[in-house]
C-alpha cells in the first residue's frame, strides 16, 4: 500500500505535492482543513500523512494527536515553525519528522520514501520518473513531458527502466545531497536489458543507446543520458 494523504490547506503546495509524490508511483489523498483530514482518516488506511499545522477546522496537532490514538501511521509535519524547541515538540507529540517550510519538493519526496521504508510499507513503485520522463511499468510505456515515446524495443524500454530506476534525483540520499543519477557499466545494462551474459562486444549496446537518444531527441531538446568514458552510461537528472 503506497497511498499517502496530504494535509495542507494551501491549494497550490497541495497539488505541488501531490503531483511530486503521484509521479514516484504514490497514491495521495488530498485534505485541504483538519476536519477533512479527519474525516480520510476514519474512512481510509494511510502509509504516511504529510501534515501541515496552521489549518481551518481541527489544527495540525489535533490532526496528529488523532493519528496517534488510532496507530502508529508515519506522519511528516510540514511546518512554518523553526526553532528548535518547537521542532523537539512535534518529534515528542508523534511526529516521525518534520520538514521546514519553504522546502524543496525533491527532499520532500526522499524523506516520504524515507519512511516508508523504516516502516515497511513501501513497494516498488510501478511508475518512476526523472524530469520530464515517466516510465510505467505496468503499461510498458513512457512518456516525455505527456507524450508517449513510441516504438520502443524491448531491450530499449529496459535500459531505460534501469537507468530511470537509479538515477532518479530523488532518489534516497541522493537527493538530498543533489548527487547525480547512478553510473551504470556496459555490462551491467547489458546483461540486465538482454538478460545474458555480457561478452566484451559493445556494438549491439552502443546502437540501442544511440536509438534511445534519438527517440527522446524526437520529443525533447533535453540530453537524458550520459556517456561516461571508460565506464558505460547514467542519467542526467537535470536533462
Amino acid at each position: 500500500m503506497n497511498k499517502i494523504l496530504i494535509v495542507e490547506d494551501d491549494v497550490n503546495i497541495n497539488n505541488l505535492l501531490k503531483e511530486a509524490l503521484s509521479g514516484n508511483g504514490y497514491t495521495c489523498g488530498q485534505a485541504f482543513s483538519g476536519t477533512e483530514a479527519a474525516l480520510w482518516l476514519e474512512k481510509e488506511s494511510w502509509a504516511l500523512v504529510l501534515l501541515d499545522l496552521m489549518l481551518p477546522g481541527m489544527t495540525g496537532e489535533e490532526v496528529l494527536g488523532m493519528i496517534r490514538r488510532q496507530g502508529d501511521v508515519p506522519v511528516i509535519v510540514l511546518t512554518a515553525k523553526d526553532a528548535m524547541e518547537e521542532k523537539l515538540e512535534l518529534l515528542t507529540n508523534g511526529a516521525d519528522d518534520y520538514i521546514t517550510k519553504p522546502f524543496d519538493i525533491k527532499e520532500v519526496v526522499a524523506r516520504a520514501q524515507i519512511q516508508l521504508r523504516h516502516a515497511g510499507r513501501e513497494q516498488a513503485p510501478d511508475r518512476i520518473s526523472c524530469g520530464e520522463i515517466s516510465l510505467d511499468k505496468g503499461t510498458h510505456q513512457i512518456r516525455i513531458g505527456g507524450k508517449e515515446l513510441e516504438h520502443l524495443t524491448r531491450q530499449e524500454f529496459a535500459i531505460l527502466e534501469l537507468l530511470l530506476e537509479h538515477g532518479r534525483a530523488d532518489h534516497a540520499l541522493q537527493t538530498l545531497l543533489e548527487h547525480p543519477g547512478q553510473v551504470f557499466s556496459k555490462e551491467a545494462i547489458f546483461s540486465y536489458a538482454w538478460q545474458e551474459e555480457y561478452m566484451g562486444e559493445t556494438k549491439t549496446l552502443d546502437v540501442h543507446i544511440s536509438n534511445i537518444r534519438k527517440k527522446l531527441k524526437s520529443l525533447t531538446d533535453k540530453e537524458y543520458i550520459q556517456t561516461v568514458w571508460g565506464i558505460g552510461y547514467r542519467l542526467q537528472p537535470s536533462g
